[in-house]
């Protein structure tokens, strides 16, 4: 399939899907792949006869939306993003926390792939935290739309190339090497739960802490979409708590129960 013959079929197929074209343009080449490949699993000849199967197969449009999510990660993605949690915003949630007289910290981590955002999270509160804040307890909500997804971070084990940007002492003590694979130790694993969820449907769970929808909805989903999720994402919020996007990302609007927190990592936080 020729690159222009898939543009024009994503700039057909994705406001249909309540996607938007601009958020693919990158990554158009590895979504291009997958749709040839289903196209030769359903024995068709090309992107016109797809074109035509969706037409008359209305249950395709499921595994096209699956063909369209796409999966960027590793540990520590966007580094300045985790030293800044970890210096600023995580204490200032933890002594908020405490102020409220809990003694949990809340976190969602909104399209976890394979786990490395909330193990990311889960090191950071281990190394840089946990002493200063010995009465609290860190407790991680990873959720994704991919059952493959999360059955590999359950078992936690990678290759180096996903856990090179981690400091060199975290990663010595906190994995042990498996063949090719880095595994991560089961302490660290402990306070982390894994979900099937998928963020354009409701969640009934609320009162985070912190939560993280990076790089997803607001990137690839189209306005009237990116509200829903926005909606949803801060009525889960706790006051006072912290919202982070990716760094190239901002809420599709002004909402008056949240502000900027941080305008240079796309950090929100809700009014009390």
């Amino acid at each position: 399939m020729k690159d222009d013959e898939c543009v024009s079929f994503l700039q057909w197929a994705l406001p249909q899907l309540h996607m938007r074209w601009s958020g693919f343009r990158k990554i158009r080449t590895r979504v291009c792949k997958r749709i040839q490949r289903r196209i030769a699993t359903l024995q068709l000849t090309g992107v016109k006869d797809y074109l035509a199967y969706l037409e008359t197969h209305s249950e395709e449009w499921q595994k096209l939306d699956e063909i369209c999510q796409v999966t960027i990660s590793r540990f520590y993605r966007d580094k300045m993003v985790f030293t800044y949690l970890a210096d600023t915003v995580l204490p200032a949630l933890c002594q908020r926390v405490l102020q409220q007289g809990k003694r949990e910290v809340r976190v969602w981590s909104v399209g976890c792939a394979s786990g490395e955002e909330p193990y990311s999270l889960a090191l950071v509160w281990a190394f840089c935290l946990k002493q200063q804040y010995p009465q609290l307890k860190l407790h991680i909500l990873a959720t994704d739309t991919k059952y493959e997804l999360l059955n590999r971070a359950q078992h936690a084990c990678y290759p180096y190339s996903s856990i090179r940007n981690l400091p060199l002492q975290w990663r010595d003590e906190a994995f042990s090497r498996s063949n090719e694979d880095y595994c991560l130790q089961p302490e660290y694993k402990q306070r982390i739960t894994f979900q099937y969820h998928d963020i354009r449907q409701f969640i009934s769970d609320s009162g985070f802490d912190l939560i993280l929808c990076r790089n997803l909805a607001f990137t690839y989903y189209d306005q009237a979409l990116q509200m829903q999720v926005a909606e949803q994402l801060i009525t889960a919020l706790q006051p006072t708590g912290a919202l982070v996007l990716g760094v190239h990302e901002t809420l599709p609007a002004e909402y008056p129960d949240v502000e900027m927190w941080s305008k240079r990592f796309s950090i929100y936080t809700k009014h009390q």
